[in-house]
């Protein structure tokens, strides 16, 4: 069997260099950079494409050792939303191919695509080259449709299609939970023998316990404040303006509560919030305050200063952010959707709400106020929790997906 030593990692609408938390970048950023790096360490070197979003972008740039980033030109040099790639699928599969023209016969093993848009320009890529293909599909429209918002827009029959092709074409899909491999095998009839579990991971060199105190007072809250922090992308899927809701009606119900909630991230794209008029017109300005997105150094500050981590999302593939709370000891309140009952232990290292009623959010802050004890307990077995999610994990998991489709690639070229 030929060994894995060079991957091409497709993250097309997005960069590893992007700042997670604003605009499409967010969870899959801090995913595709982490497992890259993790896997040059394992002897695998990775070259990452991605679509070209500024003038003057090199080429190639090196994220660290083993790992190159290739920007590739197609469409405007600007940064477009991610709906509208899909238009620009034979131009960046073109763009791709004008690279690995350049290249050495052999120079990737395989291809590995991220998100749907990568994965079907890796589909055309794939066959040019002659690899096998590896996906991780991350968000699925059928799953974000089945669990769509008041007011949502349903993703497109277009996405839906591709993601099926995808299924069908790709030699192996990685699904982040076992929830999501059940919904690619009951909604896109993917076999069950062609998916494989990788757990995503946290970096626990930035991400864990510390001076919870010290942080807090860098950030100027002070300790008697009942702080609460939400981070992540401004839009109606991950359900910011339902903490500031259920902020207001706490807020309502017991003043005596000196509830600080901190909102970090930005918005873009068509489901992009504008919360500062919600916190103006709920009379919440005092007690919510939004933040731009910050460095992973940065957040792991913010998540340690806080009494509770919130992710009141509508759709959630796993939650990285859930992962990085835990590991600096703070408890979660999230909702039960998606990936997140298997990033936390209901119970043990924080608390799934079932339902997105403001007043039900608010009930679960109160009552997390209410019992410190638990939350010191919660946090306690919260940070334990996340030591059994380090990237490398994630990387050897992968690695041996990888090996499993070149295996299984190869044999079928010799039958």
């Amino acid at each position: 069997m030929t060994p894995v030593k060079r991957v091409a990692m497709l993250s097309l609408h997005t960069s590893p260099f992007d700042q997670p938390g604003g605009g499409d970048a967010g969870g899959m950023n801090v995913y595709v950079r982490s497992v890259a790096l993790e896997l040059a360490k394992v002897g695998i070197d990775v070259e990452i494409f991605t679509r070209a979003a500024a003038d003057g972008q090199p080429h190639i740039e090196e994220l660290g050792p083993g790992v190159l980033v290739r920007h590739v030109v197609a469409g405007p040099t600007r940064r477009v939303p991610k709906e509208v790639l899909p238009q620009l699928s034979d131009d960046l599969a073109d763009a791709i191919s004008d690279v690995t023209d350049l290249l050495s016969d052999g120079h990737f093993d395989i291809i590995h695509s991220h998100y749907w848009v990568s994965g079907i320009v890796g589909l055309t890529v794939a066959k040019s080259l002659r690899l096998p293909l590896v996906h991780s599909m991350h968000t699925m429209a059928k799953v974000k449709n089945l669990r769509l918002h008041a007011g949502g827009v349903s993703e497109p029959e277009s996405r839906i299609a591709g993601e099926q092709e995808i299924v069908h074409g790709a030699d192996r899909l990685i699904a982040n939970t076992s929830t999501e491999a059940a919904e690619l095998e009951s909604l896109y009839g993917a076999a069950a023998d062609k998916v494989d579990i990788v757990a995503p991971g946290v970096d626990l060199d930035i991400f864990h316990s510390g001076n919870r105190a010290a942080s807090r007072s860098g950030l100027e809250f002070p300790p008697e404040a009942y702080h609460v922090v939400f981070a992540g992308r401004i839009q109606k899927l991950k359900g910011p303006h339902l903490l500031v809701e259920a902020a207001a009606d706490l807020q309502r119900r017991r003043p005596d509560i000196p509830l600080q909630v901190s909102i970090i991230g930005s918005g873009s794209g068509p489901e992009a919030l504008e919360l500062q008029p919600l916190i103006n017109r709920l009379g919440v300005h005092d007690t919510v305050r939004l933040y731009p997105p910050v460095i992973p150094e940065q957040l792991a500050h913010w998540l340690r200063a806080a009494d509770v981590v919130a992710m009141p999302s509508y759709s959630e593939s796993f939650g990285l952010v859930a992962l990085e709370a835990q590991a600096c000891g703070t408890p979660v309140l999230a909702a039960n959707v998606g990936g997140l009952p298997q990033a936390i232990s209901d119970g043990r290292t924080g608390i799934l709400v079932d339902g997105h009623g403001p007043a039900l959010w608010s009930a679960a802050l109160e009552a997390l106020h209410d019992d410190a004890e638990m939350r010191r307990t919660l946090g306690s077995h919260a940070s334990i929790h996340a030591l059994a999610f380090g990237w490398q994990r994630t990387a050897l998991f992968t690695a041996q997906s990888y090996r499993t489709a070149v295996e299984q690639y190869e044999g079928a070229a010799v039958s």
